[in-house]
């Protein structure tokens, strides 16, 4: 047991001083001094952090939310005498009754040799040209033409008063000028 011992306390030391060797970590050590050698950064201070403003929520002019809504009365809208304009609903749409005045635009005139009937041309603004006379029907408001002339289609359309009533409304078709 003794020799044991003696082998032991002998070579013990030789395999803690094999151990404690520096031999597998140069790389490593080359590392460490190759990221201390580099230059710092520099780290932006932190913001300066904004003053707290206190809402203040003030509920004193309305009603509470746990209580019955008050009924309020509407004032009576006052009634226009009805008037005896009305659109002729049974007659038959005219083509250019299916596109808005508003896309419309006078882009001339046409008088026939030997008549006397003046006829503006009016783009429907998808492309087409379309011959227009007095008398003839235009636009989603029951626009009736009732003149025309070399600058402009004077129109009068029959136009919902939102209480079950209609009334005229005159509209001007300009010449528009193409450059």
């Amino acid at each position: 047991m003794r020799y044991f011992l003696l082998v032991l306390t002998t070579t013990f030391p030789l395999f803690l001083s094999a151990c404690s060797s520096n031999s597998g970590f140069d790389d490593l050590q080359l590392f460490v001094q190759e990221v201390k050698a580099r230059p710092k950064g520099r780290i932006e201070p932190l913001p300066e952090p904004k003053a707290y403003q206190a809402f203040s929520y003030s509920a004193a002019n309305r009603r509470s939310p746990f209580s019955q809504p008050e009924e309020i009365k509407l004032a009576q809208v006052e009634a226009r005498p009805k008037s005896n304009v009305k659109p002729d609903l049974d007659r038959p749409p005219e083509l250019l009754e299916s596109f808005s005045i508003g896309s419309m635009s006078m882009v001339g005139t046409i008088n026939k040799d030997g008549e006397s009937t003046l006829y503006a041309l009016v783009n429907d603004g998808q492309g087409g040209i379309h011959r227009v006379r007095k008398g003839q029907f235009m636009g989603k408001n029951h626009g009736k033409v009732v003149s025309i002339n070399e600058t402009g289609i004077e129109i009068i359309e029959i136009v919902s008063d939102g209480q079950g009533g209609w009334f005229e409304r005159p509209r001007t078709l300009g010449l528009k000028e193409i450059n």
